[in-house]
């Protein structure tokens, strides 16, 4: 870039003294020609090659503002550029600010024209990919997972582009009862970054749209810078809608890629992630009933085999059985009981006859039963010798069946 000096100062004006529109005009003149020579970058969005003019004209637009300029460069300095001057191109110029005063418009005449280079673009793609990356723009706690079976898809994409077909046909072809609110504007040139944002932001107020689509066939680098552009990434990231990116080719990898909550490597492949196939959720649902029809059966069959074990027992198959077996205990044990007692009686009987018979074998009743008397005084004192009752004692005979009173005599 040239040197730029300051202006000078301009003399007071008032109502009495104004300038002339000439004098402004000059003036204005004068300042921007003391800029000297500046390096421009921009992208051309108007340029018409007038065959046989030794001078051409383009407009130069600034990539992220709504900024633009027109550019005159003589033929010979368009024919011997590097670059190729064709709308859309992103070029560098070398040129002197001018204003012309006849219709007070400003203008850059160039002096060389130099392409940006894909090498550079990278460079910037690369260098603006780690300043979001240190923000934490692309950070995974922040993506959002897409729902399962969205009722309304907002899509971005090319007027009547191929993306936008092969997005909505793939999407019903899976769920026919999807809907789409679909947006079309400019995927590529100076443009499209106002207009992909203004429809991300039309499709996230909308409260019906569950997640947002931005789709975009392939292209060559330049074709997908607006989708590496800051402010457009900035304005995905701040999305409250989940947002797919599906940009290019599996080879390409703008920015919003980075930024979006899922990927798909294609418009294609976009339409597969947002909505499930119907067929094979059927299948699965076939597959969970069989499923679960085979654990139900399989279950029945092993507690109707428990039951069958527990009935085929014999406490099961005759109750009675258990009640026989205790019967027949009690019988036998009563019948036992009984057989003891009775050899116990048996036993006691016959102990009781031979104490019996010993003790009327002992007893003086025997005695006296084979004729014998026991002779006791009247004190009962029973008379053992003659010396213990003498002549005239009275004393009692007790006989066998019977008792006899009688006096003792003299046995001379």
């Amino acid at each position: 870039m040239g040197g730029v000096t300051s202006p000078t100062p301009a003399p007071p004006t008032s109502p009495d003294a104004p300038w002339s529109v000439a004098v402004v005009s000059e003036k204005v003149r004068g300042w921007i020609a003391r800029l000297g020579d500046v390096w421009v970058e921009g992208q051309v969005v108007q340029f018409r090659q007038r065959p046989g003019a030794w001078m051409q004209y383009l407009t130069l637009r600034d990539v992220d503002e709504k900024v633009s300029v027109t550019v005159s460069v003589q033929t010979s300095v368009l024919q011997a550029s590097t670059a190729t001057v064709e709308e859309g191109a992103r070029v560098v110029v070398h040129a002197k600010p001018d204003f012309f005063k006849g219709n007070g418009s400003f203008s850059l005449r160039a002096a060389e024209i130099r392409p940006v280079g894909v090498g550079e673009l990278l460079a910037r793609i690369e260098h603006l990919r780690r300043v979001l990356a240190a923000e934490g723009l692309f950070d995974e706690s922040r993506k959002v997972r897409l729902p399962f079976l969205p009722h309304v898809v907002g899509l971005v994409t090319g007027r009547n582009s191929d993306a936008k077909h092969d997005v909505m046909k793939n999407a019903q072809a899976r769920w026919p009862q999807v809907r789409f609110e679909v947006r079309e504007v400019a995927v590529q040139g100076t443009s499209a970054v106002r207009e992909v944002k203004a429809a991300i932001a039309e499709l996230d107020a909308l409260p019906e749209v569950e997640v947002i689509v931005v789709a975009r066939g392939g292209g060559a680098l330049e074709d997908l810078l607006p989708f590496s552009d800051e402010s457009l990434v900035r304005a995905a990231a701040a999305c409250r809608t989940p947002l797919v990116s599906a940009i290019g080719h599996e080879q390409d990898a703008p920015l919003l890629d980075l930024v979006a909550d899922l990927r798909a490597s294609t418009p294609t492949d976009a339409a597969k992630r947002v909505v499930p196939d119907v067929a094979e959720e059927r299948r699965r649902v076939d597959q969970a009933r069989a499923t679960m029809r085979h654990a139900v059966r399989a279950r029945v069959d092993r507690e109707q085999h428990g039951l069958d074990s527990v009935r085929s027992r014999p406490v099961l198959a005759r109750p009675q059985s258990m009640v026989e077996s205790r019967e027949r205990d009690i019988a036998y044990r009563v019948t036992h009981a009984r057989h003891v007692l009775n050899a116990a009686l048996l036993t006691a009987s016959g102990e009781v006859g031979r104490l019996e018979a010993q003790v009327r074998a002992l007893s003086p009743a025997s005695t006296l039963e084979r004729g014998y008397a026991v002779v006791q005084r009247a004190d009962g004192h029973v008379v053992r010798s003659p010396d213990d009752a003498g002549p005239g004692t009275a004393v009692r005979l007790r006989l066998a069946r019977g008792e006899l009173d009688a006096t003792v005599g003299d046995g001379a």
